[in-house]
């Protein structure tokens, strides 16, 4: 069928309201073409789309639990307690899993090697091809992020990939706990500029 005709002609899609365990139903969504779409005054096509949204689904476990269960197995150092091993970097590194803007925004722990939570894995799994050395060698690892949350769950991780728990700890308050004890911090550092192309 020509593309104008197929443009000309009035679209209606619905998605019919399923009731789900006798409370919750499926969004119901209707697009109707603009028949104004063609008319001198328009000069590009636009839709008209109405959305009624259904209640948030059910989970069987929040973030707060998943959180109090990785922070129940696993190690967590109070601020004073990873400032000890701070200049320790023979055997303990620290690892920031913030966003790249929370570092250059706040700062990070002095020495500490930045590894953004959602390549965690990737980087700390050998068979990667993302691993990365750091994670291979027989040191302690001190997680951190914000407020501690993504740290816990990060360490808890590393244990399930075979990480002994006594290698990873991670920093109880986060960064906020840091920054507010007086503990040292320095400035995200630049990335060395790319070799320009002769």
């Amino acid at each position: 069928m020509p593309l104008s005709r197929i443009v000309k002609r009035s679209l209606k899609l619905t998605l019919v309201t399923t009731e789900v365990s006798g409370t919750a139903h499926l969004p119901r969504v209707s697009s109707d073409h603009d028949r104004r779409a063609d008319s001198p005054s328009s000069s590009s096509r636009s839709w008209r789309v109405s959305t009624q949204y259904c209640e948030p689904m059910a989970i069987t476990k929040g973030s707060k639990q998943l959180v109090a269960e990785a922070s129940a197995r696993v190690r967590g150092l109070t601020v004073p307690e990873a400032q000890a091993l701070l200049n320790d970097a023979v055997s303990v590194t620290f690892v920031d899993l913030r966003d790249p803007r929370e570092l250059e925004r706040e700062g990070m722990i002095p020495g500490a090697f930045h590894a953004t939570r959602g390549m965690l894995e990737f980087w700390v799994d050998p068979d990667s091809p993302y691993f990365k050395p750091v994670f291979g060698e027989d040191r302690q690892f001190v997680l951190y992020c914000g407020s501690g949350w993504r740290s816990a769950l990060a360490a808890a991780t590393m244990i399930d990939m075979g990480f002994e728990p006594s290698k990873v700890a991670h920093l109880d308050g986060g960064f906020t706990a840091w920054k507010q004890a007086g503990a040292p911090v320095e400035e995200k550092p630049n990335k060395p500029p790319k070799p320009t192309k002769a």
